[in-house]
């Protein structure tokens, strides 16, 4: 049985994965380094088969890219803190669901910094998973954390590429690196419909559905969205049939 938080480390420098490994020893004695690996051929090898806790993954490899190895895989569960010497690489790190983002030569505060949210994140993940239905609650990972947010307080849904964007009742909204489609089964069965390859929506926000040859629809939040021709019968039907 797993008693400690699991790290790996993946660096092509050796000075790199041991100042990582001392600082968890040091800092952190609940985390367990498992695995280390300077390559993303080994890094593939191992996270095919193990899924630690928390990954420290340098972006800049021999071989290749950290998102070359991440790219692989369809998900991964692990919370990951990029590092690299690089800035420019922070967008890229959010779209691959960063916990954190360390530059080289890291400082300890900021190491620390970053753990101890990351050690949050697991906890909250814990306590409430993404796809949980306690609660009517969805935990939706950011970068900097996770957002607990109810379900009925969710307008819409936004397919931008690898992205979604939630849209809430107090007109903030939530930009996530997964996928619509990975939201959209466990969301209907709260009241939502995908009325477009871009939209899923919930219906008890639905103001008004205008007709046309597929039509558009009137959120509470006064936006206007199209809806699909091929979604357009199912959606009628849907609204037919609701309580």
């Amino acid at each position: 049985m797993k008693t400690k938080i699991q790290a790996c480390i993946i660096d092509d420098e050796q000075d790199g994965r041991d100042y990582i490994a001392l600082l968890l020893q040091n800092e952190f004695p609940e985390i367990q380094t498992i695995f280390q690996a300077s390559s993303i051929e080994e890094a593939y090898i191992y996270l095919s088969r193990n899924s630690p806790d928390i990954l420290f993954l340098d972006i800049q490899l021999k071989d290749g890219t950290a998102f070359d190895l991440l790219s692989q895989f369809k998900s991964i569960d692990s919370q990951i803190i990029f590092i690299t010497a690089f800035e420019n690489f922070a967008i890229q790190a959010i779209k691959n669901g960063a916990a954190d983002y360390l530059l080289k030569p890291i400082k300890k505060m900021d190491f620390i910094i970053a753990v101890n949210k990351t050690l949050e994140n697991i906890k909250k993940n814990k306590i409430i998973p993404a796809g949980s239905s306690k609660k009517n609650k969805i935990s939706l990972p950011t970068l900097q954390g996770f957002k607990l947010t109810d379900i009925n307080d969710i307008i819409r849904c936004e397919a931008d590429s690898s992205y979604t964007t939630f849209y809430l009742a107090d007109k903030t909204k939530i930009i996530v690196s997964k996928t619509l489609h990975e939201f959209e089964e466990f969301l209907s069965e709260y009241n939502f419909f995908r009325i477009h390859h871009k939209h899923l929506i919930n219906l008890s926000h639905l103001k008004e559905y205008i007709k046309g040859k597929g039509g558009q629809v009137i959120m509470t939040d006064n936006s206007v969205l199209d809806v699909s021709v091929r979604k357009k019968n199912d959606f009628l039907s849907k609204i037919e049939h609701m309580e």
